[in-house]
């Protein structure tokens, strides 16, 4: 079998939807050694966390012909199908919400994978055009795929109202996280990603894009009603509301109390969270939220935010809370402080409902997406 990927994003993308393509083509790569795939990409570049990808021998990357007058963002939508028809595929995978707008042009069956509608569920967090273009391609996508992938059950139930694709062309597969979450670390690892990032010894972990949906702010308010020898790290690339939340931490009272940290590698991200007391995740929505996951696997103490798919990731493992009430925040987060509230059987549980993500498990679906797919396409 011979299987196509939009390859931009796992070329490209160091986080989020980069980590998932690249989490897919690794995996189903190493699981299919008798299987071709043939990941599509405008333009290559050298980073260290393509190296694992690069090693598999049953992987190869393709580039725009140079004969096509399209290039980009255009070849990815229209001039990438000339080539698909030519490379003789037996599916083509769109890994980050997208197809090209003229797949069925390719005569290949496809599926896409949509991880959130977010933009329709928090316009607010969208500029207006991009939000009409977010609905325009992942739109497309959703209708012209043979099948869809949704991340969770809670982006398959917003795909079918957003969209009114029927639930019968929608598969949910659950996404696994990194192997190296799973490893525990020695001590004197830990202790060395700490002193190298200048991370308090005790301190809660918050990671992921410091941006409003992900409500860093309910987390700071939580905070400030600790005792004050309870630190906070938070881990992700900002802007203007990263600026908000340094100002909101002064008037609080707790600046010296935050620590914030940009632009570390990938492979010391699994210390910070093995070293850390307990893990939050208060986003305001989700389409799946791999933090929990790692949490999870890293087996600390998970507060996550109720309301989209998170429930999902955390099972009976995480306590939850309203992502609008701090109080409720500060609570749980109180009592694991000080020994009221025993996080062991939620660590075990934690586990065990981690194995439901095993990244063995989300690549046997995949098979089963890709042949349904095919047999789909051949009615």
């Amino acid at each position: 079998m011979i299987i196509g990927y939009d390859g931009k994003r796992a070329i490209h993308n160091l986080t989020g939807l980069g980590n998932y393509s690249r989490l897919i083509l690794e995996t189903m790569g190493q699981r299919f050694p008798d299987r071709s795939l043939v990941v599509y990409t405008p333009s290559m570049k050298e980073s260290p966390r393509l190296t694992r990808l690069k090693s598999l021998r049953n992987v190869q990357f393709r580039l725009p012909d140079p004969a096509l007058r399209f290039k980009g963002t255009l070849w990815r939508s229209f001039g990438i199908t000339s080539q698909l028809k030519t490379d003789n595929l037996d599916l083509f995978h769109g890994l980050s919400n997208e197809l090209p707008l003229n797949i069925r042009q390719a005569s290949i069956p496809s599926v896409v994978t949509i991880h959130d509608v977010i933009y329709r569920r928090l316009p607010y967090c969208y500029k207006p055009i991009d939000r009409r273009l977010y609905d325009i391609k992942y739109g497309a996508a959703c209708r012209n795929a043979t099948r869809i992938i949704a991340v969770s059950e809670c982006t398959k139930k917003d795909i079918v109202e957003i969209y009114g694709v029927h639930p019968d062309k929608i598969d949910v597969v659950y996404q696994g996280c990194d192997e190296t979450f799973k490893t525990p670390l020695s001590k004197v690892h830990l202790e060395e990603v700490r002193r190298k990032y200048e991370l308090p010894n005790n301190y809660i972990l918050q990671v992921g894009t410091i941006e409003r949906r992900k409500n860093l702010e309910i987390t700071l308010r939580a905070l400030s009603a600790l005792p004050h020898n309870i630190h906070l790290v938070a881990v992700g690339r900002g802007g203007d509301y990263l600026e908000k939340m340094k100002v909101l931490a002064q008037e609080l009272g707790i600046a010296d109390r935050v620590h914030f940290r940009n632009n570390i590698p990938f492979t010391d991200l699994p210390a910070i969270n093995q070293r850390a007391d307990i893990i939050v995740y208060p986003s305001h929505y989700e389409g799946f939220g791999i933090p929990v996951l790692e949490a999870l696997e890293s087996k600390r103490p998970i507060i996550a935010a109720k309301g989209s798919c998170l429930e999902e990731a955390g099972g009976d493992a995480a306590w939850y809370i309203d992502p609008n009430r701090p109080e409720q925040l500060s609570e749980i987060l109180r009592g694991l402080i000080d020994g009221s509230i025993d996080p062991t059987a939620r660590i075990a549980r934690g586990k065990e409902h981690a194995r439901s993500f095993d990244n063995s498990e989300m690549a046997h679906r995949l098979d089963e997406v890709y042949r349904r797919a095919i047999a789909d396409f051949r009615r």
